[in-house]
């Protein structure tokens, strides 16, 4: 038994909560961003504006009635489930042969998984990652070797647990998006503090929100809460931060008030009730929905992915013909639930705490 652990030490195969479900959760998100995220953002941009090299369709596989033609962005998010798949792979610190042999590991469990795909590829490259790195270097053709076991383990894992990963993880979206629209005032507040912690927490809303499918009314809600949170912590701790602050937690990440957070935990109570406000507006008021990627429910406003988004959702119903147009009340909604409401509420109960002594200075100061 010590050999064998000495020997996992050795190829840095650490069974940790820390590894797995922060480290290559984080790095999940990561790689949706760089593939679907920005293949729909460019798709968006190309549509709306009428640029033409984005819509121009590059490369078409196949032939007759089963090809298929990719834009610029269409190809990008076509690539999602190699995108998660080399994410985690750096993020489990793989040597370059296990991390390249990820590729097609990433397309077969994407793939396999359907509407689950990016959760399948999270598991899946886990495992085909692990077991690339144990054999990494351990024979006199690694160069065979390595990329073989790499890619048996983890598209035979995938055959194994992508469908019904990717089963169950449709199905507890879908559960989420009907409860939400059955009862839009509770799981409105349900859905948009969880995701907004979950945000702020040192693991990945983004891809929580990506492998549930969470789009429509619950889109609406998760896009609630991470704006809550993140526009909160920037404008209550403006005195402490200034504009760095501001911009740093506001369009990059209230990830950062984690340490703060540690040490008084009160701090976290004013965006999280501005959360429980704007999630049940947003659902019962605006009727606020994504129906862009999924994974832009869980963005906020970090780079105004979770807006465009939810823009990228209005031009889709149009030209499916569900929606008629964008509305005043349709823009009204979005900057009140993304950004007025977020500081005005947080604003005023940081106040509160702060006359309280439950909020010191600098208890959200930054290291920035």
């Amino acid at each position: 038994m010590d050999k064998l652990k000495k020997f996992f030490l050795r190829k840095d195969v650490v069974f940790t909560m820390q590894r797995y479900g922060i480290d290559a959760l984080g790095a999940m998100a990561q790689g949706l961003f760089c593939t679907l995220l920005v293949g729909t953002i460019l798709n968006t941009i190309g549509q709306q504006f009428g640029i033409a090299f984005l819509n121009q369709v590059i490369v078409t596989i196949g032939s007759g009635e089963g090809a298929a033609s990719y834009t610029i962005g269409g190809l990008a998010s076509a690539m999602v489930g190699p995108g998660i798949a080399i994410a985690i792979g750096f993020a489990l610190h793989c040597p370059p042969m296990v991390l390249f042999s990820l590729i097609p590991v990433g397309f077969a469990a994407n793939a396999m998984g359907g509407a689950g795909g990016p959760l399948s590829v999270y598991f899946v490259a886990i495992v085909a990652a692990e077991c690339g790195k144990l054999v990494s270097k351990e024979t006199r053709v690694d160069i065979l070797v390595t990329p073989i076991v790499t890619i048996l383990a983890g598209i035979g894992f995938a055959w194994l647990v992508a469908a019904p990963i990717g089963a169950a993880a449709a199905a507890v979206g879908d559960f989420v998006k009907w409860a939400t629209v059955l009862q839009p005032f509770f799981m409105g507040i349900l859905v948009s503090v969880v995701i907004g912690v979950a945000l702020t927490l040192p693991i990945s809303s983004a891809a929580i929100c990506a492998a549930l499918g969470l789009t429509g009314l619950a889109g609406g809600a998760a896009v609630a809460g991470c704006c809550a949170q993140m526009v909160g912590f920037a404008v209550m701790s403006f005195r402490e931060n200034r504009w760095g602050g501001l911009v740093a937690q506001g369009v990059g990440t209230s990830m950062l008030q984690m340490p703060n957070i540690v040490k008084n935990p009160r701090i976290w109570i004013p965006p999280t009730l501005a959360s429980a406000i704007t999630g049940p507006l947003a659902t019962c008021l605006f009727h606020l929905e994504m129906n862009g990627a999924a994974v832009s429910s869980g963005m906020g406003t970090c780079g105004f992915v979770g807006q465009i988004g939810v823009y990228t959702g209005w031009v889709n119903d149009i030209a499916a013909g569900v929606k008629t147009g964008i509305t005043a009340m349709d823009w009204i909604g979005l900057v009140l639930i993304c950004f007025v409401l977020p500081a005005v509420l947080s604003t005023i109960f940081c106040q509160i705490l702060r006359k309280w002594g439950w909020i010191q200075e600098n208890d959200l100061k930054l290291d920035l």
